[in-house]
């Protein structure tokens, strides 16, 4: 999978993202490193910023488009 598609499903579920970024880690579009800073994740504990991550790419994580999957979040307050 290209990184655009899942930029994309993250700026949906993360619209006032301050950064938002995808990187293919080993150029096979299956391992994936994102990062997103959200207001949305002030205030919530690491694994529930990553929960909400895990949820807006729930799709091509179930259905194994994704098969690694590195999160890097911080809120912006």
């Amino acid at each position: 999978m290209a990184t655009d598609p899942l930029r994309a499903m993250l700026a949906d579920a993360f619209p006032d993202a301050a950064e938002l970024d995808v990187l293919d880690r080993t150029g096979t579009g299956d391992h994936f490193q994102v990062t997103v800073a959200s207001a949305r994740f002030d205030g919530l504990p690491l694994i529930e910023q990553h929960r909400l991550v895990y949820d807006a790419l729930e799709a091509p994580l179930a259905d194994g488009t994704i098969h690694e999957l590195r999160i890097k979040t911080r809120g912006l307050g």
